[in-house]
């Protein structure tokens, strides 16, 4: 089921699929401008010069609530939107043929999704959330627009899509190439840079994703994620309490994956 409304002029309307287990109400659009976010740094403005931001300003993205468990966009929808995650985090995922869900992705506050729409006009992938959230939907007709007369925002969209090959490319490089210990440590420095980068600890987080989806996302079996964890707090690497972690030994968890992929 979609939930449809209307951006900020009144005449695009933003899609919005419920979870089919989640019970949610229809998020309420709240204008937001990039030039006064906090995570102007990590997220589209990252590097633009004062007028260019006032140029996306000009755009008035909405901004939406979303319940944990709702899911903003699913597989074939049709790609309207890119969405600039603002508070909490969300998974990325595909369907199987045999039903199975496939994760490809987990994104923070800063990090933008929806770029795999851009190929064919319709998402690949589904966006979930995975606790309560909040989401700027950026109408990518108005921003290729932009793009399109500016310079600086045409780096700026190709730089967008970069980051999409940069996580699928790093995504094949955990699965081809390390081992589950391997895995299981750069998954959890990634997190710890990516919480770094946002002036949280880099050391203490909370673990939004479930450890199947870790599994998902990683080619690990559920036990084979859980065994991991627990030989790490063996090691005293970790601290684990459910999803809770706390790393001890961040120079020692950097030496548990082979340096040749470093």
């Amino acid at each position: 089921m979609q939930t449809a409304m209307l951006d900020n002029h009144g005449t695009t309307p933003i899609q919005f699929s419920r979870a089919r287990t989640a019970s949610t109400v229809a998020p309420t659009p709240i204008r937001t401008q990039c030039s006064t976010c906090h995570l102007k740094d990590l997220c589209l403005p990252c590097g633009l010069n004062t007028n260019d931001v006032e140029r996306i300003d000009a755009l008035m993205f909405g901004r939406r609530r979303v319940k944990m468990g709702q899911t903003i966009y699913r597989e074939g929808d049709k790609f309207q939107f890119i969405y600039a995650v603002r508070s909490g985090t969300f998974k990325s995922s595909l369907t199987l043929k045999d039903g199975r869900e496939q994760v490809t992705g987990f994104h923070m506050a800063g990090e933008l999704m929806g770029m795999d729409g851009l190929a064919s006009g319709n998402h690949a992938s589904a966006a979930t959330a995975l606790e309560d959230a909040e989401v700027c939907a950026i109408p990518y007709a108005h921003l290729s627009d932009l793009a399109a007369a500016n310079g600086n925002m045409q780096h700026v969209v190709s730089r967008l899509m970069s980051r999409e090959i940069v996580r699928e490319h790093s995504l094949m490089m955990l699965l081809g190439s390390m081992n589950a210990e391997e895995r299981l440590a750069a998954f959890l420095l990634n997190i710890s840079q990516r919480m770094k980068a946002r002036g949280y600890s880099a050391t203490e987080f909370h673990l939004r994703m479930s450890r199947a989806e870790i599994g998902s996302y990683l080619g690990m079996k559920l036990e084979t994620v859980s065994r991991t964890f627990s030989m790490f707090q063996q090691q005293r690497l970790l601290e684990v309490d459910k999803k809770h972690i706390q790393i001890l030994d961040l120079d020692g968890l950097s030496r548990t994956f082979d340096t040749r992929v470093q």
